[in-house]
């Protein structure tokens, strides 16, 4: 351990006594602080028997592969490309680099399996994932046999937002009422007494981290490289800066942009590195983290669930709900009512074709209008009472769609050259579809109503299959089937009376 941090003002003393009763309470996040005692004491050499190096790799297999990878990567070319064990991973690479990969890996890990329920802890921590990814590849264009270390002071630097947001999120909130989000720091001396980077340190002297990776935790702005800067400094710097970075890259716009290009121009003398390395480095980085962050609008994770969706969407699955739905509808053809049916048919849809949204429609002779009776998708149900239009006929989509007779797929609902065949309260209400279907329904030739179900933007382009198809054709046949019996129904009966 190096020791206990002391806070300067009691407040600050009440703060960090109430976070370390949090951890001891919810587990110290929640396992990190045991498993960087055996990385610790492999480093340090303290048992060769049950802490060397080689043996606390080999207990993890990720880590196992992952010192593997590094050993044969080209930065360590010298040494030959066919490093087979971890033995002699340890030889070429050093208890050191390998301790802080370790570390890394591991910090990355325990923030993973906490998974915090809180929408804000969950950002601080890709946040720090992010800063982390930004270190790798900056210092492995300027020295990368810094890269661990950097990587895992870099994650560190946000130790105190994560900490906070993780164990104790009601004062997070009272930073963020007081100074304004993404200016929490302002507020937490008045409101803590203490800083947020004094609450990462205090954090890790308390989990017993080495003095190099606590050094390498302080915020440090560009300093001249002329003045002279050692090891531990250069690493504050490069850590510092990937943080920034990664607040600055997590929105993906323009101004974080710019505010990227700002800080390689203003740190690259200090880590000797030209602005132009250090942002194809963060290019790079980028890449990194679009594919394997989950909520930074950097990962664009509408685009990648879309996507995801479009792969295992193909098609076993979908037509399995699809057949399923089907079965059970011809289960009860005989015996349901059409609006049993109908809701059948229209949770099948909906979850068999992955819609954002579905709505069925009946039909009203009554009135002469159709009107929206049910539906699923977010926000729908507040809606149902301005779905409603005349059965006039109108020459929009789905009055052509009634008088077709088929399954209409609309592939692209915002091609200008179709506008006009949209109505107004389609426009209205349901305006958030790129694409959709119509599924008419009807009885003796005559509609009954229809099922309609959309994709939004987060979906690729949509193309439905021939089995898709046919599987919905089925399902209007079936509720045509269940019109047309209760219409037999009520016309026997009203015989007898």
């Amino acid at each position: 351990m190096n020791g206990q941090f002391i806070a300067g003002t009691k407040l600050g003393e009440k703060t960090l006594n109430k976070l370390w009763e949090c951890t001891r309470l919810q587990g110290d996040m929640p396992g990190f602080a045991k498993a960087i005692t055996a990385i610790l004491g492999a480093m340090r050499g303290e048992d060769d028997q049950e802490f060397s190096m080689a043996g606390t790799v080999l207990s993890d297999p990720v880590l196992t592969q992952k010192v593997l990878r590094l050993a044969n990567s080209s930065m360590y070319s010298a040494f030959g490309q066919h490093v087979n064990t971890i033995t002699k991973a340890v030889l070429v690479l050093g208890t050191e680099a390998i301790g802080h990969l370790a570390l890394g890996l591991k910090l990355i890990e325990e923030l993973s399996n906490a998974s915090p329920d809180s929408g804000i802890a969950h950002i601080e921590m890709e946040k720090a994932v992010l800063a982390g990814m930004v270190a790798r590849e900056v210092a492995g264009s300027a020295d990368p046999r810094s890269a661990e270390e950097a990587v895992v002071c870099s994650m560190l630097q946000t130790l105190g937002r994560m900490m906070l947001t993780f164990y104790m999120p009601e004062r997070w909130t009272e930073l963020q009422e007081r100074a304004g989000e993404g200016k929490e720091g302002d507020a937490a001396l008045e409101l803590l007494g203490l800083s947020i980077e004094e609450i990462g340190r205090a954090t890790a002297i308390h989990w017993g981290l080495p003095k190099n990776l606590i050094a390498g935790m302080r915020n440090v702005g560009p300093i001249d490289p002329d003045a002279g800067i050692g090891h531990q400094d250069w690493i504050a710097g490069i850590s510092t800066m990937s943080r920034l970075c990664a607040e600055s890259l997590w929105h993906d716009n323009e101004a974080g942009a710019a505010e990227v290009l700002r800080l390689t121009e203003d740190y690259a003398g200090m880590l000797g590195v030209s602005p132009q390395q250090l942002q194809t480095a963060i290019e790079q980085a980028k890449v990194v983290a679009a594919a394997d962050l989950s909520i930074a609008p950097l990962s664009k994770p509408a685009e990648r669930r879309a996507k995801a969706l479009a792969r295992t969407r193909q098609r076993q699955e979908g037509n399995k709900i699809l057949l399923s739905g089907l079965a059970d509808m011809r289960d009860v053809v005989d015996s349901a009512s059409p609006g049993q049916m109908v809701s059948i048919a229209l949770e099948t849809v909906f979850q068999g074709l992955d819609f954002s949204r579905a709505v069925a429609f009946v039909h009203n002779r009554r009135e002469g209008r159709y009107a929206a009776r049910m539906c699923f998708g977010e926000g729908m149900k507040e809606k149902l009472g301005q779905m409603v239009f005349d059965d006039a006929y109108e020459p929009n989509v789905f009055h052509a769609a009634l008088t077709s007779d088929r399954v209409i797929f609309i592939e692209n609902a915002h091609d200008p050259k179709f506008a006009a065949k949209l109505p107004a309260w389609w426009k209205a209400t349901l305006s958030e579809a790129r694409s959709f279907i119509v599924l008419p329904l009807s009885a003796h030739g005559h509609p009954a109503g229809f099922i309609y179900g959309d994709w939004d933007e987060s979906f690729p382009p949509i193309e439905l299959s021939q089995t898709e198809f046919s599987l919905l054709n089925d399902m209007r046949a079936l509720v045509a089937k269940a019109v047309e019996h209760r219409q037999q129904l009520e016309t026997a009966s009203n015989r007898v009376a």
